[in-house]
């Protein structure tokens, strides 16, 4: 019998392993699986190297290697080129107006009055985010604009209603478009309290509702702006819509006597149907320190969805204003006279409240 070749266990046939020597170059070169050696070609045979790409030649402005960077005239012009897109043919004087009011913004160069009023952001910002809203969705109809005062010190009295206090910001804007005249709202002290709303309530001209800064503000010849109703006004449920609630104990009356301003009676139809409130949760609203937690057809069930007002149809009408300056001084401090002028602002509201529901042709019309 042949001698038959001895393979060392766990060698699988390779060999030099598990006898303790190291394989020879060409067993290595030679073992089964193991890829062919790489052989660097002779000196002056036609392989060579890889060749290595040529860099790109320095840029002779830049100094540098690779595409120029662009100029600060191709930033401007694509810029320019982006803003006609977006704004039109009158792209470059927006762009010139809104850089400037950058600047000012920037430098400190623009004036808030002392209650923290700020007129450019109001009327550049406020108003005309709050305009296509008017025109478009509520299609407001002003009547009686002419019996705004067109200076000097005014008290405005309105209707108060639909569940968020959407028609004071309609308010703002009508007397602002139809006078040019900033209306200065009376507004409650939740409304300051509530993070980020103060701040803004403040720079679009609310002030605190209290008497002191109401005769301050008509003594300074400002057109202010009250909804005596309040929390009960807006927050008063469906059924009861276009139904004047108590106007308190008419201390707006009084501010309005102490400084000899007229009285302007105003009512808005439009505002009960934008939010529908069939319910409410108390429990809930007192644990929030919320007057109200509103429950309408919409909302909470769809969401955010359930906030979008219904695109109701909105008339105001501004009724003939209601002299004080007649009344003797001290008239202020005699509760019955204060109480009649009240209640007949309050009765001059709500008759033409039934007048205008008359009048509109439908709800949404």
């Amino acid at each position: 019998m042949a001698d038959a070749e001895i393979i060392p266990i766990g060698t699988r046939g390779r060999p030099g392993r598990g006898t303790g020597q190291r394989p020879s170059a060409a067993a290595r070169d030679l073992a089964p699986g193991r890829p062919a050696p790489r052989r660097t070609p002779p000196r002056g045979s036609e392989e060579g190297p890889r060749a290595v790409p040529t860099p790109e030649p320095a840029d002779p402005e830049t100094g540098s290697g690779g595409p120029a960077p662009l100029s600060e005239a191709d930033l401007l012009a694509a810029f320019r080129e982006a803003a006609h897109e977006v704004l039109g043919d009158d792209a470059e004087r927006q762009l010139a107006r809104f850089l400037a009011f950058l600047r000012r913004r920037v430098t400190g160069d623009f004036t808030v009055d002392e209650y923290g009023f700020d007129e450019e952001v109001t009327r550049r910002f406020f108003l005309a985010a709050l305009r296509p809203i008017a025109q478009r969705w509520f299609r407001v109809e002003v009547r009686g604009a002419e019996n705004i005062p067109t200076e000097g010190g005014a008290l405005v009295v309105s209707n108060h209603s639909g569940t968020l206090p959407v028609d004071g910001l309609m308010t703002m804007l009508s007397v602002h478009d139809h006078t040019g005249r900033f209306l200065r709202p009376l507004g409650a002290d939740l409304m300051f309290r509530l993070p980020g709303v103060g701040v803004l309530a403040r720079k679009a001209g609310a002030t605190l509702a209290c008497n002191e800064d109401a005769e301050r503000m008509l003594a300074d010849g400002e057109l202010v702006g009250v909804w005596p109703e309040g929390f009960k006004g807006v927050g008063k449920p469906f059924s009861e819509r276009y139904k004047l609630q108590r106007f308190g104990r008419g201390g707006f009356v009084s501010a309005a006597l102490r400084t000899g301003v007229p009285i302007v009676p105003l009512s808005v139809v439009g505002a009960e149907e934008i939010y529908p409130m069939v319910g409410n949760l108390p429990t809930l609203a007192r644990l929030l320190g919320l007057p109200y937690i509103p429950i309408t057809p919409f909302f909470p069930l769809l969401g955010p969805l359930g906030m979008i007002p219904l695109p109701s149809k909105w008339l105001l009408e501004f009724g003939e204003p209601i002299r004080t300056d007649e009344y003797d001084h001290g008239a202020a401090d005699d509760p019955m006279l204060v109480f009649d002028v009240t209640d007949q602002v309050r009765e001059t509201i709500q008759q033409t409240l039934y007048s205008l529901l008359v009048q509109r042709p439908s709800v949404f019309g």
